[in-house]
C-alpha cells in the first residue's frame, strides 16, 4: 500500500492508534505493542497511553507471527493471568467487545476465550480479541513460523470457549479495498 498499513490515515489518526486507543479505554491493566517490519517508524508515529504500556521490537518478524506472540507474551507482567491478542489491523475493536471478551474469560474455566462473530452470509467466523490464561503460555511457546493459536485450538478443543456476537467480525484491512472500505471511500484511489 506504499506504506506500513499500521500508519495508514483514518478517521484523522493512524489505523493502528484506534486499536491502541480501545485497548486503553478498555479494563486492560498493561498493553504490549509488538512490532516488526518498519517498527521505528511506526513507533514515532503512534502514541502510547500515559498507562502501563510498552512497545517491544520483534527483530524476528519474518520467521513469521508465532515470534511475536511469544514475545509479547514474555513481555507482558508477571503479574498479569492472562493476555488478550488484538490486531494492528482491525480498527473497529471496541473496548466494550474488549471488556465483553474479558468478563466472558473471567467467569469462564477455560484458558482460551474468543468471539464467534456471524457474517453476512450466515457463517460463524472466529475473530479477536483472543484472550489466553497464562497457564497455557508454555504451549504457546512451542509455535513457530506463520501459527498463531489457531493449531493449538484444533489440539485442544476444550479448552476454547466462543462467545456468540451478532454482526460480522471487524474488518481486516489487508488490502487497499479493504481501507477504500473501512475509510468510506473518502480516499483517494
Amino acid at each position: 500500500m506504499g506504506q506500513p498499513k499500521q500508519l495508514l490515515p483514518l478517521r484523522g489518526r493512524p489505523l493502528l492508534q484506534h486499536v491502541i486507543d480501545e485497548a486503553a479505554a478498555s479494563c486492560l491493566a498493561e498493553i504490549i505493542l509488538v512490532l516488526g517490519y518498519r517498527a521505528e517508524e511506526i513507533a514515532r508515529a503512534i502514541r502510547m497511553p500515559d498507562t502501563s504500556a510498552h512497545v517491544i521490537i520483534n527483530s524476528d518478524y519474518a520467521q513469521g507471527q508465532s515470534t511475536s506472540l511469544r514475545l509479547g507474551l514474555r513481555s507482558a507482567s508477571p503479574k498479569a493471568k492472562a493476555v488478550a491478542i488484538l490486531l494492528g489491523d482491525q480498527p473497529q475493536v471496541s473496548a466494550s467487545l474488549i471488556d465483553r471478551v474479558a468478563t466472558d474469560f473471567l467467569r469462564a474455566d477455560v484458558p482460551i476465550v474468543r468471539p464467534l462473530y456471524v457474517s453476512p452470509d450466515g457463517r460463524a467466523v472466529p475473530g479477536h480479541p483472543v484472550f489466553l490464561a497464562r497457564r497455557i503460555w508454555a504451549e504457546i511457546e512451542k509455535l513457530a513460523g506463520d501459527q498463531g493459536v489457531r493449531g493449538l485450538i484444533a489440539l485442544h478443543p476444550d479448552w476454547l470457549l466462543e462467545i456468540p456476537i451478532q454482526g460480522p467480525p471487524p474488518a481486516d484491512i489487508d488490502t487497499r479495498a479493504d481501507y477504500v472500505r473501512e475509510a468510506g471511500n473518502n480516499v483517494a484511489h
